[in-house]
């Protein structure tokens, strides 16, 4: 099982910029794609990025495209998530989350994919 602590959550304006970030550890980091997901206060858990295992594939939600960008450094276990232009309907915890299975990769980011969590880390914008 692996473990996963995210970091790098704050309070920030309208129109700025966080990078979080993801420690893996407990197996092995590069043979597992990893995803990015996010929960607003009062709504259901939504899909925000994934990374195929070597980095190679990246896909996103509609609603972030152009503004996040999912990178991981596999020689570090750590998967990254830059948000620029950050918009307050981009207020909510953050958590990263590892696929059950190694070697696959699914562009949808279907959360039934994914085996392991982390505790989530907290994003709030003001307008």
């Amino acid at each position: 099982q692996v473990q996963l602590v995210e970091s790098g959550g704050g309070l920030v304006q309208a129109g700025g910029s966080l990078r979080l970030s993801c420690a893996a550890s407990g197996r092995t980091f590069t043979t597992y794609s990893m995803g990015w997901f996010r929960q607003a206060p009062g709504k259901e858990r939504e899909f925000v990025a994934a990374i195929s295992w070597k980095g190679g594939i990246t896909d996103y939600a509609d609603s972030v495209k152009g503004r996040f960008t999912i990178s991981r450094d596999n020689a570090k276990n750590t998967v990254l998530l830059q948000i620029n232009n950050l918009k307050p309907e981009d207020t909510a915890v953050y958590y990263c989350a590892s696929v059950r299975t190694p070697y696959y990769y699914n562009n949808v980011g279907r959360a039934a994919d994914f085996g392991s969590w982390g505790q989530g880390t907290q994003v709030t914008v003001s307008s």
